[in-house]
């Protein structure tokens, strides 16, 4: 299927809703219950440092893209079981795709 294009914009919108609770994007930007999500294209799950990852996380290797995040967002426990990521995930390709525009650009 491929990756649907994504509004920025829109994905700003869900971010805040959705994601800002646990995560933080910023340069330098501390985590929450979540990692900060700063540097996330092409970095590998479960190394942000002085973040408390799951073994899970850590083991599963995957490198951030716009095809493994448009994957794990729809299901997180699913795509890395043992994840302590309490979100359900998106389930509207559309929301993915715009999340992931927006991750894009704000942690570039």
């Amino acid at each position: 299927m491929g990756v649907p294009d994504g509004d920025a914009k829109s994905g700003a919108k869900i971010f805040k809703v959705k994601c800002a609770t646990c995560h933080t994007y910023d340069k330098g930007g501390a985590s929450k219950t979540g990692p900060n999500l700063y540097g996330l294209f092409g970095r590998t799950s479960g190394t942000v440092e002085g973040y408390s990852y799951t073994q899970a996380n850590r083991d599963k290797g995957v490198v951030w893209n716009d095809d493994t995040l448009f994957d794990y967002l729809e299901n997180p426990k699913k795509y890395i079981p043992g994840t302590k990521m309490a979100f359900a995930g998106f389930k509207k390709p559309q929301e993915r795709a715009d999340v992931i525009a927006f991750l894009k650009e704000a942690t570039a």
